[in-house]
């Protein structure tokens, strides 16, 4: 009588080393890392701290003074094409009448002779209307022309239209600040940010 065979049991397969298996997946191919978008370039790059903080940087010594056509306190006009040829001294104030824009107005009127002297022209710049210049004007016996600048034109043109700040309120504002343009029409000095007591004697020393 023949036996019978008994079917063989199948045999268990070895089983792979788990990390060698994850190390297997961990790992990208070159390919792979090459295809992958860099983290560093899908980031949008921030403005340096220095191009957020700049401000207007407006007219400097040796640039041309810029060109204007505006009315002063008659409703005359005054252009930089009819001081073409002149001296002149031109500041810039925040509003007749006040305090220390009147100050710096009368300084202006006393030193006129001493301008006068040397052929320096003198012009105040504010955005007063050309009444309120002409009330102001006559108050203080001002021997010089305002020009009014309603728009701000050339107030930005001369780069001292900024960003003030008082008591903790933000705004925008006459930087107050003056120029001295040569007869060829071109900026020799430049005074920003000034401080009235001193001021019109420095400018009378310098042009």
């Amino acid at each position: 009588m023949a036996t019978k065979k008994l079917p063989k049991k199948p045999t268990a397969k070895p089983k792979a080393k788990v990390g060698a298996a994850k190390k297997a997946i961990a790992k990208p191919t070159e390919a792979a890392k090459a295809k992958r978008p860099s983290a560093k370039a899908a980031k949008p790059k921030k403005p340096a701290p220095e191009a957020e903080a700049a401000g207007p940087i407006g007219i400097d010594v040796g640039d041309r003074a810029p060109s204007f056509v505006l009315q002063d306190h008659t409703g005359s006009v005054v252009s930089s094409e009819s001081l073409r040829g002149s001296s002149y001294v031109i500041y810039f104030y925040p509003k007749d009448d006040t305090p220390g824009c009147t100050l710096e107005a009368c300084s202006f009127r006393d030193s006129t002779p001493r301008f006068n002297a040397k052929g320096v022209k003198v012009l105040g710049v504010s955005p007063d209307s050309t009444e309120a210049h002409a009330r102001f004007r006559k108050k203080y016996d001002l021997s010089f022309p305002l020009l009014s600048d309603p728009e701000k034109t050339l107030a930005k043109a001369f780069g001292v239209w900024v960003k003030k700040q008082n008591y903790g309120r933000e705004y925008m504002g006459v930087e107050r600040s003056t120029f001295f343009v040569d007869r060829h029409g071109v900026v020799k000095k430049v005074w920003r940010r000034v401080r009235v007591p001193g001021h019109v004697d420095d400018v009378v020393h310098s042009v």
